[in-house]
């Protein structure tokens, strides 16, 4: 900064020389500005008349559990704010009461009332779901203890479940075969830069193997799309090394990778629509609805061998005598792996008519409407202009032109936009926490991390950069 000031404007080098630079003074501005953040916070949370958490847990580079938590609020006029409310650093044990006292002290100091949660969002993991001493059923009997009248809507991370159903599947064996190929040829250095050295040779269209992680949920698909690309490849690789490929070259096994490439690249194209921030859950579980639908087309097209959204297993059965591809086989598990959709999804399932209400109220038959909404809904089936304005603004905008005359119906909405359908906030916290917290700056505190990632994830709020400079007092040493 002084060079340049040397340069541009040197009459300016003294205002420039007065600015500290040090390192407590960065902190110290750092936690001041996430202060400022946390403050505004508050004074928005005022407003909420319904809120909603999404809660998740992982460990960091020093193996300290860290607990964060999501707020997602809407307010009177129906605008939906979605921030962090808290990141809580765990030393000890990550029990359901542990994670509870975290999460009841943030929302104590946040300053917000038990009567206007409405839903929780986690990862599924049993300190979190259970019932009686996990983070859910410590939640709801905290809130009977408030005589709290609505009741605690919980969900498990459609994300998650949509990852999780993929397992009925039964076919670790294929996985587990592509991983040990891959890792030969990635985990030695020699074997890595041989094979690229192989690939350029035979003009090959692609130029490396990717790796395979399971935390990482997209890896998967990846990986298997390029290893059945390169399964020729692979296998003159494999030949030069001295390696047995008689597995990688068995017609039944490359069916059976066809497949799994086929109906994971499938997956991980629902997984990419369920992940972003903003999403409305009404629209998370219309996806999750059109991939069930989906797969019961694809079951039926695989028992009359109609490959064509299948075209890994189209390249293979045009390879191979078409009595070996076993069709019946992968419809079996298409349909198993429908089946285990609808359980997984049976609690989003459950809140399928409060979902239409917000996704199409003049559609929604007023007779199995709740009581106290009928009359109401009623009137706006029978509002020509709040039709238009629907046509035109669509669900997600069409709520803030509800009238106030129709509280039941605004207080429904504010429920619905307020939910989380997964814990895609916390996942993304979670590795902005690991670029910053690694081993080159382990001993970054509880305060400065929580500060950090607090400033970093901030959407729709900014620091009040004038009010916090206003507020300080400069201080010269030496004489002009």
């Amino acid at each position: 900064m002084m060079k340049v000031c040397d340069v541009l404007c040197p009459d300016k080098t003294r205002a420039f020389a007065n600015v500290s630079l040090s390192r407590n003074t960065v902190a110290n501005r750092v936690c001041e500005m996430a202060t400022d953040l946390k403050t505004q916070l508050i004074e928005r949370a005022k407003d909420f008349v319904a809120y909603s958490l999404a809660v998740d847990e992982t460990t960091d580079a020093t193996d300290t559990a860290q607990l964060a938590i999501f707020i997602r609020g809407v307010d009177s006029n129906l605008c939906v704010t979605e921030e962090i409310l808290d990141i809580k650093s765990m030393h000890g044990t990550t029990k359901g009461e542990d994670i509870f006292g975290n999460v009841f002290q943030s929302v104590t100091d946040m300053k917000l009332p038990w009567e206007k949660l409405v839903g929780l969002t986690t990862d599924g993991a049993p300190a979190m779901c259970g019932e009686k001493n996990g983070l859910v059923g410590r939640m709801r009997s905290k809130m009977r203890e408030e005589n709290c009248a609505g009741e605690l809507t919980v969900y498990h991370c459609i994300i998650h479940q949509e990852s999780l159903s993929a397992k009925v599947l039964k076919m670790d064996h294929v996985m587990n075969t592509v991983t040990q190929t891959v890792n030969f040829i990635r985990a030695h250095g020699l074997n890595h830069r041989q094979f690229q050295s192989f690939l350029r040779e035979i003009d090959s269209e692609f130029g490396d193997m990717p790796y395979h992680t399971e935390v990482r949920w997209l890896s998967r698909g990846k990986v298997l799309k390029r290893h059945f690309e390169l399964r020729e490849e692979i296998c003159q690789f494999m030949d030069s090394k001295g390696k047995d490929c008689t597995v990688l070259r068995d017609e039944k096994w490359k069916c059976e990778l066809a497949f799994l490439a086929d109906i994971t690249s499938h997956l991980s194209a629902l997984n990419l629509q369920l992940q972003g921030r903003e999403h409305i859950i009404t629209d998370m579980h219309d996806a999750v609805k059109a991939f069930q639908v989906k797969l019961r087309l694809w079951e039926t097209q695989m028992h009359q061998c109609n490959l064509s959204h299948f075209p890994c297993c189209q390249v293979i059965r045009n390879q191979e005598s078409a009595t070996v591809f076993p069709n019946a086989t992968f419809a079996e598990k298409l349909s198993a792996l429908r089946t285990e959709f609808a359980r997984r999804f049976s609690d989003f399932e459950a809140q399928k008519s409060n979902f239409e209400l917000l996704r199409n109220p003049f559609a929604v038959d007023v007779q199995t409407a709740p009581v106290e909404m009928q009359m109401e809904l009623i009137e706006l089936q029978c509002n020509g202009t709040l039709k238009a304005k629907y046509d035109t603004a669509g669900p997600a905008q069409f709520t803030r032109f509800i009238p106030e005359a129709m509280p039941q119906l605004r207080q429904h909405a504010a429920r619905i936009l307020s939910m989380f359908g997964s814990t895609y906030l916390c996942e993304q916290l979670f590795s902005v926490m690991k670029i910053n917290k690694t081993s080159h700056r382990s001993r970054l505190t509880d305060e400065h991390l929580q500060s950090i990632l607090r400033i970093f994830t901030t959407q729709n709020l900014t620091p009040n950069i004038n009010e916090l400079v206003a507020k300080k007092r400069l201080q010269v040493s030496g004489s002009d």
